[in-house]
């Protein structure tokens, strides 16, 4: 009965999929999405992204990693699985090149041809970076401390109800007739 409710152990809370993300087949929208598909990128844009970065100013990897997060308002952040193998072939490329310093990190800065490759990329790059504030002001403009503290309660009480009591048919038609009264209720605010 459990596992036909859903998610993942019997949990019908639990929308991480089978195959990562939401739903039952994955595909969602967290840490690594915001395009369709769950691809925050398209090709060749976080090559660009990184390449401006580091023209900006010498980074290493987890800096870039965290600029492009703050830039996000913490929406996304690509994974050093994409990162790296980037930087790798802008070095290949000669359009970056690591700098000699302290410490494990390498640091990258941009080369004569990366600054070439810059040049005439500018509507590119904003459309971008503008890309990735809007997640960081779509999160602003959808947190509400109230509202998130009612969700988490209404989260609470149906999983104890559902999990650990157990619930009768009957009883279940009743609990989604009340949450479609209130979505309707919301839905016209």
């Amino acid at each position: 009965m459990m596992a036909m409710m859903g998610g993942r152990f019997g949990d019908p809370f639990d929308n991480s999929g089978r195959f990562g993300g939401d739903g039952p087949f994955g595909g969602g929208r967290g840490r690594g999405g915001g395009r369709r598909g769950g691809r925050m990128f398209a090709g060749g844009e976080l090559r660009l992204l990184l390449l401006h970065l580091v023209a900006e100013q010498p980074r290493h990897g987890y800096d870039l990693i965290r600029a492009i997060s703050e830039m996000a308002g913490g929406e996304y952040a690509p994974s050093p699985g994409v990162v790296y193998p980037t930087l790798s072939l802008l070095v290949d490329e000669d359009l970056i090149a690591e700098e000699a310093g302290e410490g494990p990190r390498k640091a990258f800065a941009v080369t004569g041809s990366g600054r070439a490759e810059l040049a005439g990329k500018d509507a590119e790059l904003e459309a971008i970076i503008a890309r990735l504030k809007a997640l960081s002001e779509q999160r602003n403009r959808a947190d509400s401390p109230p509202v998130r503290r009612a969700m988490g309660n209404l989260h609470a009480v149906l999983r104890n109800r559902m999990l650990s009591q157990g619930v009768e048919t009957e009883t279940a038609h009743a609990i989604a007739d009340i949450l479609d009264e209130a979505a309707r209720r919301i839905e016209r605010l």
